[in-house]
């Protein structure tokens, strides 16, 4: 091969793994993507959504057809998840976990190119809150699922795994040295990660360094973070100066103390939630999540794991239908607002901003607030802002929430104005007993947002070009690599 075909070959290969050629080399970056929503996105905006902020894995909660749909063709691994109440019949019978495998994954993969790589069987299923709920039925429903994926044609395709609380393991010792699996479903688990293992499955696990804040006010606040100033950790001859490299490491010595050293992990949610409490704020949020998205990019592990491993943000968007049990701060988890607009804007990798979501239509321009002429004295006010807040989401007028500091009326107006918009501005919505109007002026004041829902019924339909029909970043990089070896062969 000559000198100038030689350069030529080089040329092209570097277009390849070039941030600036036809395919990035960039590796990704993954989250989850929530459903429970009065108001979602359409699914192919948020696929959109997804491919231009740079994630290339999603975890969806359950398999839902508009977005497994959408997920076709995108160039995006899916895992797919099994919500917990499907245990007990999947359990049952190894003929129901085969027709959910059809339904959920064959069909999807077949008919709509859909690339699902993980079925995710239960969500924290052993959660101590749960009162072992679930304890008898995650292990069958896990063997029942894998052996519907082989009977599908799908075993090595599709992996099973199953994302538990990071509440699974514990150290008696204080350290990450120390850790093992919880007392009492120790023998449960060590079943299940021999079971993954033998069918070359990952363990995946949920770690939330905000719940640590969250739960002890004498927690060290900058532990929590990853560039915190905190007193580090000291374990041997490893320092530890954030709670996720402890708590990840805790599960790798647990793994390794019951023979289980290269079990592979998947984190499956991380994040940090900015309203519905004091500690859930856009700074936290911001800097938990920019810190986060930099050691993905850099491919940081851990100092027991020095590989990283597929990290999945929580999470995408704002959920206003989810359950506030944990608390208020459940709705808030997304970088993204509900309807995708930038809370606090990250640098997702090569100083690349977020991006909005594109194509969204909106419900009137129009607010129900408390009228001018109502007093906050009215015996029937109390009444109607408790209405109001037990059919639509108020979660962010609690105290250290982004409307914690508003005043009477302007309380009774968010509450007002969350129900008109949950109840998509329905004519009678506006009239709690003669003390709500409607406005054209934005009532929203300082971090506390008045919304306007997104209209359900006249979402913009995505256009594809003929262009895009092949935008599988494989599909690309095959022709691409094809290319080379015929150009370069020739020579």
């Amino acid at each position: 091969m000559g000198r100038r075909q030689y350069l030529l070959c080089f040329f092209l290969l570097c277009l390849i793994t070039s941030d600036r050629g036809l395919v990035k080399g960039v590796v990704g970056l993954a989250c989850n993507w929530g459903t429970q929503s009065t108001h979602p996105l359409q699914a192919n905006i948020v696929v959109k959504l997804l491919k231009e902020n740079g994630f290339n894995k999603v975890k969806l909660f359950e398999a839902d057809p508009a977005a497994l749909k959408a997920l076709g063709k995108s160039g995006i691994q899916v895992m797919v998840g099994i919500p917990n109440e499907f245990l007990a019949p999947l359990a049952g019978s190894v003929q129901v976990a085969v027709n959910w495998v059809q339904q959920n994954v064959s069909s999807y993969v077949s008919r709509y190119g859909t690339d699902i790589r993980y079925v995710a069987v239960g969500n924290e299923p052993f959660l101590q809150t749960y009162n072992d709920s679930f304890l008898n039925t995650t292990f069958p429903a896990l063997q029942n699922i894998q052996a519907a994926l082989i009977k599908a044609g799908l075993g090595r395709q599709v992996k099973i795994t199953i994302p538990l609380n990071a509440d699974v393991y514990q150290t008696e010792s204080g350290l990450p040295s120390g850790g093992d699996f919880r007392s009492d479903i120790r023998d449960l688990m060590i079943s299940i990660i021999k079971f993954l293992s033998d069918n070359n499955a990952p363990l995946t696990i949920n770690i939330y360094p905000f719940l640590s804040l969250y739960a002890d006010p004498h927690f060290p606040v900058d532990f929590a973070f990853f560039n915190g100033s905190s007193a580090p950790v000291v374990d041997g001859s490893i320092s530890y100066t954030n709670v996720f490299e402890a708590n990840f490491d805790t599960l790798i010595s647990a793994l390794e103390k019951n023979g289980f050293s290269s079990m592979p992990v998947i984190v499956g949610e991380v994040g940090w939630p900015t309203d519905g409490d004091s500690s859930a704020n856009i700074d936290y949020a911001r800097r938990f999540n920019q810190a986060l998205v930099d050691r993905i990019n850099q491919g940081q592990g851990t100092p027991k794991r020095k590989t990283p491993p597929d990290i999945y943000l929580f999470s995408l968007t704002d959920e206003d239908a989810k359950s506030v049990r944990p608390g208020n701060f459940e709705r808030h988890w997304g970088i993204f607002y509900y309807d995708g607009a930038i809370k606090y804007q990250l640098d997702m990798g090569n100083g690349k901003p977020l991006v909005p979501a594109k194509g969204v239509k909106y419900l009137a321009r129009q607010w129900c607030v408390m009228s001018p002429e109502a007093s906050i004295s009215d015996p029937n006010l109390t009444n109607s802002v408790d209405y109001a807040c037990s059919y639509a989401d108020c979660t962010s007028l609690g105290y250290g929430s982004s409307c914690g500091t508003l005043d009477a009326k302007s309380n009774a107006s968010y509450a007002f104005n969350v129900y008109y918009q949950t109840v998509d501005q329905r004519k009678d919505a506006c009239s709690f007993s003669n003390l709500s109007t409607l406005t054209k002026i934005d009532p929203s004041q300082n971090t506390c947002r008045f919304e306007i829902m997104i209209d359900l019924g006249t979402h913009e339909t995505t256009r594809r070009s003929f262009a895009g029909r092949n935008e599988n970043p494989a599909t690309v990089m095959a022709f691409i690599s094809a290319l080379i070896l015929i150009i370069c062969g020739a020579y």
